[in-house]
């Protein structure tokens, strides 16, 4: 069996090539499974046993991780000996059959709508905020996952703005087609008028950092984060925010749980499912504030 390092390396391009995993999750995997080399110290993988995962992820508990992250981790360690198992001879899988403790069913949090549209309202003064602005109203306006964003490729964009539909590719390399709206094609356009200001003339990514190539999500990340600082709201902000916003006011609107799930491409409608609930939550404000039974009594 190869040693540590390479095996990572091979099972990272496994998930990249074979699985089709996003640069982001290959990365979220590769980080999981370097605490397990950590943890297991000069423990050849191959002799862990059950228990030795199980201490693992006590004391991986008792440091703060959450429970549904001690998920995450024990998955990309079931996965990784499943690698191990078929293609370097590993005799056994130590992770089967072990579950994280649970962590309470958290809803995603969103923002209220007069928050996303402050939010993404911003004044444009030089390229880098036009390129800003174009990604917060995308990000809010068809909902895209960040890997998404940052994949955009600025020739398959020119050729949508007409149709105010995106092509995108998400999860698992499946496509599917997200809505642009007006507020978002407008951004996007202002924003390719002054791309080449900042992009390298072979780029080909829609977004650029100011080194002139494909913008990374680690910047998107602090972009967005400083805007929601200079907007004054207290959450955290983040790119999947916009997207647990995008979902919630388009339920609240709709109704339509099935069309939101395809277009946030969710697999499952039961993932959508969550946003039902951010709706009820909604509503049942509405009903206190307005139902004369509801009203507290002061």
């Amino acid at each position: 069996m190869s040693d540590e390092p390479a095996t990572l390396a091979g099972y990272l391009a496994y998930l990249n090539n074979e699985r089709n995993y996003s640069p982001l999750t290959a990365e979220n995997y590769a980080r999981d499974l370097r605490r397990l080399f950590t943890l297991a110290g000069t423990t050849p993988l191959p002799d862990l046993k059950s228990h030795h995962i199980r201490r693992y992820i006590a004391q991986l508990h008792g440091s703060g991780l959450s429970g549904r992250s001690l998920a995450r981790v024990l998955s990309a360690w079931r996965g990784f000996y499943n690698y191990l198992m078929r293609d370097h001879g590993c005799q056994s899988n130590p992770c089967a059959g072990l579950r994280a403790p649970k962590a309470p069913k958290a809803l995603p949090h969103a923002l209220s709508p007069d928050e996303a549209v402050q939010l993404v309202e911003m004044k444009v003064e030089t390229p880098p905020d036009a390129r800003d602005k174009a990604m917060f109203e995308l990000l809010y306006s068809s909902g895209l996952r960040l890997a998404e964003l940052v994949s955009l490729n600025c020739a398959v964009v020119r050729d949508s703005l007409a149709s105010h539909e995106l092509s995108v590719t998400g999860k698992g390399s499946k496509t599917r087609i997200a809505p642009m709206g007006s507020h978002a094609v407008a951004a996007l356009h202002a924003w390719l008028a002054v791309r080449e200001q900042i992009a390298t003339p072979d780029e080909l990514a829609l977004f650029v950092g100011k080194n002139g190539r494909r913008i990374s999500p680690r910047t998107v990340q602090r972009q967005l984060h400083q805007r929601g600082i200079t907007q004054g709201i207290a959450s955290g902000v983040h790119p999947h925010l916009l997207r647990h916003s995008f979902a919630t006011h388009l339920l609240q609107s709709s109704g339509d749980l099935r069309a939101v799930q395809e277009m946030l491409g969710h697999a499952s409608i039961s993932t959508t499912q969550v946003y039902t609930h951010l709706d009820f939550q909604y509503l049942a404000k509405i009903y206190d504030g307005a139902h004369p039974r509801a009203k507290k009594k002061t």
